[in-house]
């Protein structure tokens, strides 16, 4: 098998750009040193040549002089609404192929709001939602306290804590304020749902002719070969309750390591089964291509109905830390072999190997 070149694309936390009065957590989604060489050397066990190459306006230079066959993407931006699609952007318009999904994708996964209108299009379970320009905007029929505050554009629990979980107006009001002074977008407000959080992974691409819809006939096979679902997870949140009724920012990034995460979580086969079949079926409406993460709710007020959350399609892959990774060992797939299926699955996409 030919020796590719691998350029492998992240942003870290180290190369950030800063601006005056940033929020602390701005740029806790982008990676770390050791995050980056983990990968790199993942990538280099698999036989590949890898080097890493950092995703901001330098590398329209360094990826030409680099001329990779392939870039390993993670690349999560630093500037704008769909800052995560901005790198593919790039690739494309140089024709050099990447791993994960595409710029249409990323960009609407990023942007929670416009991922729930797709999902409410095709009748999947999304909790229901107002979005807020300003904090005085009527409050819509379609939602009840208790409700959900959060930003509409970021990731890894940014802008999510205990406050986010609003009893009344003045609460509300007041969430909806300090989302939009500290991230400068618009607050997303959900219908609370109380129960269990369980993330979904796979990897893998949909066999067959697939389009951005559902089959008309929902109680036809329910299409997902080619897909590997990882265990579900689901973190403790238990020895946090009285600080952190929610998965924050503060659990995902300062207390990863002390989380204790519940994989494969204690669920029965049917309901692991609808949860792998919707996230079949979020994984095939977005476009999402070789990896993805799916969160969902279970309403313990309704018979744990699951409900979808969002889709990550650029899930973080820290050694022991992040979601996907964790799965994958409770499935025994370790780091190495975990990094180098997705490259190997992209690779077969492009037509690159058998």
């Amino acid at each position: 098998m030919k020796k590719f070149r691998v350029a492998l694309l992240a942003n870290l936390k180290s190369n950030a750009p800063h601006i005056p009065g940033e929020p602390e957590d701005l740029w806790a989604d982008l990676d770390s040193e050791r995050t980056v060489n983990a990968l790199v050397e993942a990538i280099r066990a698999g036989g590949y040549e890898c080097e890493f190459l950092e995703g901001n306006y330098t590398l329209i230079d360094t990826v030409r002089k680099y001329h990779p066959d392939i870039c390993f993407n993670i690349c999560e931006g630093h500037f704008g609404d769909a800052r995560e699609a901005q790198v593919p952007a790039l690739l494309e318009m140089l024709r050099i192929p990447y791993t994960g999904s595409k710029v249409l994708t990323l960009a609407l996964a990023l942007d929670k709001p416009m991922t729930k209108r797709v999902l409410a299009y095709h009748d999947l379970p999304t909790p229901a939602f107002q979005v807020f320009e300003r904090p005085d905007e009527p409050l819509s029929n379609d939602v009840a306290f208790p409700m959900f505050v959060k930003p509409s554009r970021e990731g890894t629990g940014m802008g999510v804590s205990a406050r986010s979980i609003v009893q009344n107006d003045e609460e509300l009001r007041e969430q909806i304020a300090y989302i939009h002074k500290r991230y400068q977008q618009p607050a997303l407000v959900e219908q609370y749902i109380e129960g269990r959080e369980v993330t979904v992974g796979l990897v893998g691409n949909l066999k067959g002719v697939v389009a951005r819809r559902l089959p008309e006939n929902l109680n036809a096979p329910r299409i997902q070969a080619g897909l590997r679902f990882l265990p579900p997870m689901e973190v403790d949140l238990q020895p946090f309750r009285e600080s952190d009724v929610v998965y924050s920012n503060r659990l995902k990034v300062d207390l990863a390591d002390q989380l204790n995460y519940i994989c494969p979580a204690d669920l029965d086969s049917e309901m692991v089964d609808e949860l792998n079949w919707l996230t079949a079926a979020v994984f095939r409406i977005t476009g999402a291509y070789d990896v993805s993460r799916v969160d969902f709710r279970l309403d313990m007020n309704d018979s744990n109905k699951p409900y979808i959350l969002e889709i990550n399609p650029l899930p973080g892959l820290s050694p022991g830390i992040s979601d996907l990774v964790i799965e994958a060992e409770a499935d025994g797939i370790g780091h190495t072999e975990l990094v180098n299926s997705i490259l190997e699955t992209a690779l077969k996409r492009y037509k690159m190997i058998d």
